[in-house]
C-alpha cells in the first residue's frame, strides 16, 4: 500500500505539474489545443502528413465521434496592391492624403539645411517725396515735391538662409537678403521758386541698397493638393518678418531754371548789388541709413535633385519699409545782382545755405521671382 501510495502521489504530481504548465502557457484561451487534437497532430507528424494543406481536418474524439476542426495552419496573408485611398473616401478617416514611401520620403524635408537663392525683381513699387514740403520757404530747396517712383535697373536679390524642418509639413529658417540696383529717381518735380507751380529737375546719385534679415516659416501644401506632376513637385507657402537696413547714398537735385526776382531792372539804377535773379540751384541731399520693420510672403514649389539637394522655385513679395535721407541739405545757387546801371551781373561769391531736419522718404516693396538651392544635412 505504501508503495502504491508513493506511486500515486508521484503520478499525481507529474500530471498536476503538466496541468499547471499547460494552464500557464496560453495567452489567449482560444489558442489552447485539445489533448485529442494534439495526439492527432503528433500522429500525422509521424506519418509525414502534417501540417495539413487544407484549412480543416477531421479529428476523432474520445466518444468516437468525428469533429471537423481547424488545422491550426494560418491562411496566407492577402497582399493589397494599388493606390491607397484618398482623404474623404469611405475607406479612411485620416486627415491627409497618403503617399507611397518612395515618393513621400523623397519630397519630405528633414533636419538642418542651408540655402542660397537668386531672384529677379519683376516689379519695384514705391516712391519718394520731400517730407519738408510743408516747411516755411521750403519751395526754394529743390526736391521731390511731387511723388516720384524709385529708379531701378536690374535688381537681383541674393539670399542666404539657414534653417531646419520641424516636421514633414513645416520648416523654419533665418535668412539674409541683399537688394541693390535701385536708386533715387533720375528726375523729380520740385516747387517753382515762388511756390506757384512745379518744374522738372534732374538728379544724380542716390543709389539704394537694403540688407534684410528675417525669420521665415514655410508650410507644405501637399496635405491638401496631393500629388503634383506625379509626385515630383511639392507646393508650399511661407511668410517672414524681420528688419531691413535701408541705405540711400548722397544725391544732387539740380534746377537749371532762371528765376526773376526783379523784372524791371530800370528800378535798380543807383542800387548796385541788389538781388535781381537766381539760377542754377543745386540741392545736395545727404543720404541716410535707417532700420525698418520688413515682412515678406512667398509661394512656390519644391523638387528634389537627389543627394540631399532640393530646389525651390518661388514668387515673393517683400515690403522693406521706408527709405529715408539724413535730413541734411546743402543748397548752392548762382545769384544775379544789379550793377547800378540798369543791368545785372553774376555775383562773384558762392551763395550757400544749410538746412537740417528736412527729410525725403518713401516706402519700398518688390515682387521678385527666383530659385533657391537647399542642401539638407
Amino acid at each position: 500500500m505504501r508503495k502504491f501510495g508513493v506511486s500515486a502521489t508521484f503520478l499525481g504530481f507529474c500530471f498536476g505539474a503538466s496541468g499547471i504548465a499547460g494552464a500557464a502557457y496560453p495567452v489567449y484561451p482560444s489558442a489552447q489545443v485539445p489533448l485529442y487534437q494534439q495526439q492527432y497532430q503528433q500522429q500525422m507528424q509521424r506519418q509525414g502528413m502534417y501540417p495539413a494543406t487544407t484549412g480543416t481536418v477531421q479529428l476523432p474524439t474520445p466518444n468516437g465521434t468525428v469533429l471537423v476542426a481547424n488545422s491550426g495552419v494560418a491562411a496566407p496573408a492577402t497582399r493589397v496592391t494599388g493606390a491607397l485611398p484618398q482623404v474623404g473616401s469611405a475607406a479612411t478617416a485620416a486627415g491627409r492624403k497618403y503617399y507611397l514611401p518612395s515618393d513621400y520620403d523623397r519630397l519630405a524635408d528633414s533636419g538642418l539645411y542651408v540655402g542660397l537663392s537668386v531672384a529677379y525683381a519683376a516689379s519695384v513699387m514705391g516712391s519718394i517725396k520731400a517730407d519738408y514740403a510743408s516747411e516755411q520757404d521750403a519751395y526754394v530747396v529743390p526736391g521731390a515735391f511731387a511723388g516720384a517712383d524709385f529708379a531701378h535697373d536690374t535688381v537681383m536679390p541674393l539670399q542666404v538662409s539657414v534653417g531646419s524642418a520641424l516636421n514633414n509639413d513645416i520648416r523654419v529658417d533665418f535668412s539674409y537678403t541683399r537688394y541693390s540696383g535701385l536708386s533715387y529717381p533720375d528726375h523729380v518735380y520740385t516747387a517753382e521758386y515762388t511756390g506757384a507751380a512745379t518744374v522738372q529737375t534732374s538728379v544724380e546719385g542716390g543709389a539704394i541698397t537694403a540688407n534684410t534679415t528675417m525669420l521665415n516659416i514655410y508650410y507644405n501644401l501637399d496635405s491638401y493638393t496631393g500629388y503634383v506632376a506625379g509626385g515630383s513637385l511639392r507646393p508650399y507657402v511661407g511668410v517672414g518678418v524681420g528688419l531691413s537696413l535701408n541705405t540711400i547714398a548722397d544725391y544732387v537735385v539740380y534746377d537749371d531754371t532762371y528765376y526773376t526776382i526783379i523784372e524791371d531792372l530800370g528800378t535798380t539804377i543807383n542800387h548796385a548789388g541788389l538781388l535781381t535773379g537766381i539760377s542754377d540751384i543745386y540741392a545736395y541731399h545727404n543720404g541716410g541709413t535707417n532700420e525698418q520693420l520688413a515682412f515678406m510672403a512667398e509661394a512656390g514649389i519644391t523638387t528634389d535633385l537627389g543627394g540631399g539637394i532640393k530646389v525651390d522655385f518661388f514668387a515673393r513679395y517683400a515690403n522693406l519699409g521706408r527709405v529715408k535721407t539724413s535730413g541734411s541739405i546743402v543748397l548752392s545757387q548762382i545769384e544775379w545782382l544789379s550793377d547800378g546801371l540798369g543791368n545785372e551781373v553774376q555775383a562773384d561769391y558762392d551763395s550757400v545755405f544749410h538746412y537740417t531736419n528736412w527729410y525725403e522718404s518713401g516706402r519700398l516693396s518688390l515682387i521678385d521671382v527666383g530659385m533657391r538651392l537647399r542642401l539638407q544635412f
